[in-house]
């Protein structure tokens, strides 16, 4: 052969048009010729003779133990010949492919896998699906494992993921990214199917019986049926109150309605239950009356001040004093109950406004007549006419 002919057969060689000749990244199908501790000879039929040797070898697949002369076996090309004139061959790059081809596959059908939690970050825990390692979001836990930490502590967070290593979880594929090498399971995917049914049960205005599971600054977490509900904070009492701890400890039994449903989303109210307070409010206070009131929290704008159980009222800071204040804490301490007026009642916004400084009748009287020449003033400007008997 001539050396423009040789060069011609290396350039189709190369190019992989001769006699469909296999190109590196290729996966090809063979038979065990040979097996030994360090190196494994294939025969790929029509192309030549392969081997796999060194790392490429081993590969955590059981697949690829215990491989004797006459099995087939699929290989992937990383060099199309090496000093011996053979395909360097690897199981490890053929068993990510394989891998890579079942996850896709997972993520296509919905199936259900069993994973096994081998690491955890402050974002979530790290599995490994079909030997490729792979992610759960905190997000996308169930609630049986998802970290509800007091205040969000990311340190507290990681160390209740920390005591899920070593555990098994049901998860599906929900993203799936072989460039990029991305692998997104969910475990909260499968609980959700699995809570369709039960909560299907279920409609709004029901009335459930259930277990405080878990206490955060935004509410609680009940527990009924297998199902678990979130009482958000305003829902919780129709007094205002600072933390859901300070009616609420997890394991109490709790009736709560449901106020909404939405997916595997479920929410309740334990106030519905309760007669508004608010209701018949005007019944037990009036403007004007001189009542005693414990200061339940000071804030630079004023007091929150706590009537008896079910009705507060705010003072607010121009209410304090006939004086601009700067500082609350002269006029009322938290814990401290003073004397206050009623100023003001808004039964359907649940409100009810103190005043300090108009416990002095004197003020009291010059706010009522400020009052009244509003009004008159703003009865003239509408064209209104006042008409006495």
């Amino acid at each position: 052969m001539t050396q423009q002919n040789q060069s011609d057969f290396q350039k189709l060689i190369d190019e992989g048009n001769y006699l469909n000749v296999p190109k590196v990244g290729d996966v090809v199908i063979g038979k065990i010729i040979g097996a030994g501790r360090r190196e494994i000879r294939i025969d790929i039929d029509g192309v030549g003779t392969g081997v796999v040797r060194g790392r490429e070898l081993f590969s955590e697949s059981k697949e690829y133990s215990n491989l004797t002369p006459g099995n087939e076996v699929q290989a992937t090309i990383i060099n199309r010949e090496n000093e011996n004139g053979e395909m360097e061959l690897s199981f490890r790059f053929a068993g990510q492919q394989r891998a890579w081809e079942e996850l896709r596959r997972l993520f296509t059908t919905g199936q259900t896998v069993t994973v096994k939690i081998l690491e955890a970050n402050k974002g979530g825990l790290i599995v490994n699906v079909q030997n490729i390692s792979g992610f759960i979001p905190v997000s996308q836990l169930s609630p049986e494992h998802y970290p509800r930490v007091s205040g969000g502590d990311k340190n507290k967070i990681l160390e209740k993921l920390k005591s899920y290593v070593g555990e098994s979880m049901d998860v599906r594929v929900i993203d799936v990214n072989e460039q990029d090498e991305k692998l997104i399971v969910s475990e909260k995917s499968v609980w959700e199917d699995a809570q369709k049914n039960v909560i299907s049960q279920y409609k709004v205005g029901d009335v459930i019986e259930g277990e405080v599971t878990a206490v955060a600054d935004f509410g609680a977490f009940v527990k009924f049926d297998a199902l678990e509900g979130l009482v958000h904070i305003s829902e919780i009492a129709w007094q205002r109150i600072d933390h859901p701890r300070d009616l609420l400890s997890i394991g109490q039994t709790v009736k709560a309605e449901i106020i909404g449903i939405e997916g595997s989303k479920i929410f309740l109210s334990m106030k519905k239950l309760v007669e508004d307070p608010w209701a018949n409010v005007q019944n037990r206070y009036h403007v004007g009356d001189l009542v005693q009131g414990t200061i339940l929290k000071v804030n630079p704008f004023g007091f929150f001040v706590e009537l008896d159980p079910e009705i507060h009222g705010l003072a607010h800071v121009s209410e304090l004093s006939e004086q601009p204040v700067e500082d609350v804490t002269t006029v009322g301490k938290q814990g401290e109950t003073i004397t206050f007026r009623v100023v003001s009642i808004e039964p359907n916004e649940h409100r009810l406004g103190l005043s300090v400084k108009a416990v002095d009748e004197t003020v009291w009287k010059k706010m009522n007549e400020k009052e009244e020449k509003q009004e008159a003033g703003e009865s003239k400007e509408t064209g209104e006419v006042e008409v006495k008997d």
